[in-house]
């Protein structure tokens, strides 16, 4: 066993302002094993299993604590990294260490959790190799936590924040407003964006756009071996001075079957390349869909105010909460509202189910909308002074962590006449 001493240094784009846990980088694909005494250690560890940032690991826990482990590994291999929880007293405790330094191989990593706030203890503990020592309780977050310090190299570029935009049905004009997002972010505070367009045969960001780049997405998903960052560069095309798309073929001259992991690679090699990564992902429920809003940092669901809407917002906010039990809620934007004689939902009566504030109630506005599509046009550059333009630039600071949602509060000029009234 070696020791390593890592300082946690990662900081997001929008300033670490979502808690320890947003700060953190996704964890790499490792093998650890947990060896736990009792179910207030091994609870948190299981929780910690089941987070987005551990996707890639492999995680396995066991009851027993160190004794166990020695046991155990008489006949296995040892992991990446184990677990320990230990309630002996420090004397014992560094004992039982040494019987497990017998059958543990030099590289693996081992944290020990223990009961004893002790400054010897611990001094001894890192002395002998032990990578970390941390004192119960323990929470989900510093599982994680304590993990990332250990595996996750804090010299690296600072991991870009994913968004994905996905609509509760098609048509909903979710593609619409993930570009006119993408825009307005890049615009805004002058950071570079990166938009992926994950509908391959029908995705809609080149024309938004007005781009017509030879390659695109599809070549990095094909060849997932070449992906790296000059081979992502190239792939690019650039819509502005701070935004660049990765692009879908929009033909269908073959099938976009994929496995789960298809986008892994492509997104992860972009969040290095730029602090914000703008994904749209198409209304597909695939495995490939799910692993990639399951992992993405945000997701906002664009719906309109219609009882399908409803039903299916719904049903994906429930199922990312499964997914994503330790990430906030996804975030709701409901669009083109107001629809001439259209019966619709109330806002209030669709957010009410959902326990969601929306980030924004968009009006049918075909007039703006239809101009800035046919001429390839984002909605600030058609009409930079259009009230939806101003809620776009609203949410942009929501969606970059510089403005928290906030109810709209009813006008007290309003209120003052109704009091005027009675």
């Amino acid at each position: 066993m070696s020791s390593l001493a890592v300082e946690n240094d990662l900081e997001r784009w929008n300033g670490d302002q979502d808690g320890p846990l947003q700060s953190l980088r996704p964890i790499p694909r490792i093998s650890i094993q947990a060896f736990c005494e009792t179910d207030g250690v091994a609870e948190p560890i299981r929780r910690a299993a089941e987070d987005r940032r551990m996707a890639k690991a492999h995680l396995k826990i066991r009851m027993g604590g160190i004794p166990a482990a020695v046991e155990f590994y008489q006949t296995a291999t040892t992991p990446n990294l184990i677990l320990l929880e230990s309630r002996a007293e420090s004397k014992e405790l560094i004992a039982q260490l040494g019987s497990l330094a017998e059958v543990c191989d030099p590289t693996t990593k081992v944290v020990v959790i223990g009961t004893h706030n002790d400054v010897w203890l611990y001094r001894e503990l890192i002395r002998t190799g032990i990578s970390e020592y941390i004192v119960a309780p323990v929470s989900m977050a510093d599982v994680v936590t304590v993990i990332a310090n250990i595996f996750v190299d804090p010299n690296a570029e600072p991991l870009g924040r994913s968004i994905a935009f996905v609509g509760a049905k098609g048509g909903v004009g979710s593609s619409t407003l993930a570009h006119n997002l993408a825009w307005a972010m890049s615009s805004l505070f002058e950071s570079e964006v990166v938009v992926a367009d994950l509908d391959l045969p029908f995705g809609t960001a080149n024309i938004n756009f007005d781009q017509d780049p030879p390659q695109g997405i599809a070549e990095a998903v094909f060849a997932p071996e070449r992906i790296d960052e000059v081979y992502l560069d190239r792939l690019l095309a650039q819509c502005a001075d701070r935004l660049s798309l990765l692009a879908a073929p929009s033909t269908l001259d073959q099938v976009y079957d994929f496995d789960g992991e298809a986008f892994s690679a492509v997104i992860d090699t972009a969040q290095r390349t730029a602090p914000v990564v703008v994904l749209d992902v198409p209304h597909v429920w695939t495995g490939w869909a799910r692993t990639t809003l399951m992992r993405a940092d945000d997701i906002v669901i664009t719906a309109t105010p219609e009882l399908a809407n409803l039903r299916n917002t719904k049903n994906l906010v429930d199922t990312l909460k499964m997914l994503r039990p330790n990430d906030e809620a996804p975030k709701l934007i409901i669009n083109q509202a107001n629809v001439p004689k259209r019966p619709e939902i109330k806002p209030e009566d669709f957010a009410e189910p959902l326990g969601i504030v929306p980030l924004a109630v968009i009006p049918f506005e075909p007039q703006l909308f239809g101009t800035a599509a046919n001429n390839g046009r984002m909605l600030g550059e058609t009409d930079r002074n259009h009230s939806i333009v101003q809620t776009i630039n609203e949410v942009a600071h929501v969606l970059a962590g510089r403005r928290e949602v906030t109810p709209k509060k009813k006008s007290t000029l309003a209120a003052l006449l109704r009091r005027l009234k009675k």
